[in-house]
């Protein structure tokens, strides 16, 4: 196969959400790759650290503020884009979004909203301002980032999980949408990762223990370990794939038949 179709050289790339976690590592991840990059935060300083790594890896950087739930923020932002790039735009990764963790009977209006607004609402204008562009050039991969949420459901997160229900549902609509104008639309559903936002949670043994023996591959992700997904979705290798949900979760996902069947051979 030729690495050519994994080359990203003298494509830009914008990723929301880039100041940590795994925003972070999928914009270092395409910059190897070969790419330009739009990072964005809704504090632009927070970007400092991203833009230094990217730029050691010889790339073009632009660090801009995005607030994804003010239009007039994504608008700022796609200006921005356009002075720096002439107005090119070939990936999107939308990944900005937050989470509350919290039982259903406690959750409040305040929280719903702030939850669902940012990752669907959100993501949604974000990815119609990036294929305003991208449809002038009949080209552009959009990447949405989802979770094991698209497809699974967890006590204590239901904002989180409609929200990312309704990117599952939302990536196919826009694939078919757009696919006239060159533009393929996917989601990247990541499993249990570990990132500093998260660190706490795995520094408790018992959950750590009860958590990694539900994933088939027994272990929790690691950042790293979507740079192949994110730069094939990204690339020109994946150019007959759009609308697609692709899990990179351990196997986390198979999860409820992996019960069964161990509660059927206890059985027997």
């Amino acid at each position: 196969m030729s690495k050519a179709l994994f080359n990203l050289k003298d494509r830009v790339a914008l990723v929301t959400g880039a100041s940590r976690g795994l925003g972070q590592y999928m914009a270092l991840a395409l910059a190897r790759a070969g790419a330009d990059l739009v990072i964005t935060s809704r504090d632009e300083s927070r970007l400092k650290k991203t833009a230094e790594k990217i730029q050691a890896l010889n790339r073009t950087v632009l660090a801009a503020e995005l607030d994804v739930l003010e239009l007039e923020s994504i608008q700022r932002m796609m200006e921005d884009i356009q002075q720096r790039f002439k107005g090119r735009l070939d990936i999107l990764v939308n990944n900005a979004g937050c989470n509350v963790r919290r039982r259903a009977l406690e959750v409040t209006e305040e929280e719903w909203d702030r939850v669902v607004n940012t990752n669907m609402r959100g993501g949604f204008f974000v990815a119609q301002a990036a294929a305003r562009v991208m449809k002038e050039y009949g080209y552009g991969r959009i990447i949405n980032i989802g979770s094991v949420t698209c497809v699974a459901g967890y006590a204590g997160m239901g904002p989180y999980c409609a929200s990312r229900g309704g990117i599952k549902q939302l990536t196919m609509s826009l694939a078919h949408d757009w696919a006239e104008y060159g533009i393929t639309v996917n989601c990247l559903a990541p499993g249990w990762f570990k990132t500093a936002q998260s660190a706490g949670l795995y520094e408790d043994p018992t959950w750590l223990s009860m958590l990694t023996e539900r994933i088939p591959l027994r272990r929790p992700g690691q950042p790293t370990d979507l740079d192949g997904a994110v730069v094939f979705l990204a690339s020109e290798s994946s150019r007959y794939v759009t609308g697609q949900t692709i899990l990179v979760d351990g196997g986390v996902s198979t999860g409820a038949i992996r019960a069964m069947q161990q509660s059927e051979w206890s059985t027997r």
